[in-house]
């Protein structure tokens, strides 16, 4: 009356563990604050900030091993909405920084965020010492 299976299920038991790649929390939080980093470079580029685009493209190259694709398109937005989305993406790779102790981007991290906070409160941009 029922037909019998005669493929392999689609489904993995629980107890197989080896069936497929594993990151170490290390790699992933590499692979998290370069994507931090280069979503801020992207931002970072398009405001026309040269110096600190080297500082973050650095960090960038070298959590993945190669130089990072620069940002080419304009997305049109205000100068104050591009300072607080590059603020917010800096607050963001701090934190994953943070938890990866990796203090040469948590210093540029933060540094990023007080140059962003400084330009929206309409204060003079602060120079940022290269890690």
């Amino acid at each position: 009356m029922y037909e019998p299976i005669r493929t392999k299920s689609v489904h993995r038991m629980a107890d197989d563990h080896d069936a497929y790649p594993h990151r170490s929390r290390e790699e992933e939080l590499d692979i998290q604050l370069a994507g931090h980093l280069a979503a801020l470079l992207a931002v970072t580029d398009e405001l026309g900030d040269t110096e600190a685009g080297e500082l973050v493209a650095r960090q960038v190259a070298r959590l993945r091993g190669a130089p990072p694709a620069r940002h080419a398109a304009l997305s049109g937005a205000s100068a104050r909405e591009l300072h607080g989305k590059a603020h917010a993406l800096a607050g963001r790779a701090l934190v994953v920084a943070a938890s990866r102790a990796d203090t040469a981007v948590a210093i540029l991290a933060a540094g990023r965020m007080d140059a962003h906070a400084a330009a929206l409160a309409g204060e003079p941009t602060l120079a940022v010492a290269a890690p």
